[in-house]
């Protein structure tokens, strides 16, 4: 066969799919598609933001920052679980509340937070754990590193049977490992001075409660109608009357 001619072509027939937009490729291409970017919200909020108002947040207390600090030099902040309305607050706006005080109210250095789960409501005063595992991952690393410890104060059988069945699961091991369990208050004057947290009037009075009935901790009420309370001999008394009256009527 002669060499082939410079007017010879071939014709190669491909897939669709595997096709090729020659465009990119074209001395004068078409512009780019503009890219729609929606606003979303920052993870941590500015310090110099001034659209976010948590006043009605701010008035309830439940969450807020101490003067004092614990005896390692650690700053406080103070969570009254039973002050938090956990069904109508949305999570998006917990945490943004949460980073907002941390941010513009924490000084630096380490800090930690003393929770108060007194008389604590789950279905009332609770966010669950997966919400505190989300606002505590959503955290920069540098100020998950500066929470020291969490003191958990008053927990209950139910608390303690979650943490230890499921903290570990839902709670990520940084945070896991910071809490630490205060079933009195005389055992948190070991780690923080009295004077330097203050301390609700509810949460001495559920204290109290617990010195004087310590089965309370484990669930146990041991005298739930308060039996104890009625005088032994009104009871007594009582007995032996229909004791003599069954005597009387037999005679």
């Amino acid at each position: 066969m002669g060499s082939p001619s410079s007017d010879d072509f071939s014709v190669m027939v491909l897939a669709s799919d595997l096709c090729i937009d020659a465009r990119p490729f074209l001395s004068n291409p078409p512009p780019p598609e503009e890219e729609n970017w929606h606003d979303c919200p920052s993870n941590f909020p500015s310090a110099d933001d001034q659209s976010l108002d948590f006043s009605d947040l701010d008035s309830l207390s439940f969450f807020r920052r101490e003067n004092g600090s614990d005896k390692s030099g650690n700053r406080i902040f103070r969570i009254v679980g039973k002050y938090f309305p956990a069904l109508v607050i949305p999570g998006e706006r917990l945490k943004s509340y949460v980073f907002h005080k941390i941010l513009t109210e924490m000084d630096e250095g380490p800090f930690c937070i003393v929770y108060m789960h007194s008389t604590v409501q789950k279905e009332d005063n609770s966010p669950g754990l997966t919400m505190l595992r989300w606002i505590y991952e959503e955290l920069p690393d540098e100020y998950k590193d500066r929470l020291q410890v969490v003191y958990f104060i008053h927990p209950g059988l139910r608390s303690r049977l979650v943490f230890a069945t499921l903290g570990r699961l839902l709670l990520s091991g940084g945070l896991y490992w910071k809490i630490k369990y205060v079933s009195r208050l005389q055992y948190l004057w070991h780690d923080i001075k009295k004077g330097q947290v203050e301390i609700p009037e509810f949460v001495q009075q559920h204290d109290d409660i617990l010195e004087h009935r310590p089965l309370t901790d484990y669930g146990i009420e041991p005298d739930p109608m308060h039996l104890m309370e009625v005088p032994s001999t009104a009871y007594s008394f009582g007995r032996y009357d229909m004791g003599w009256s069954s005597r009387e009527g037999s005679s």
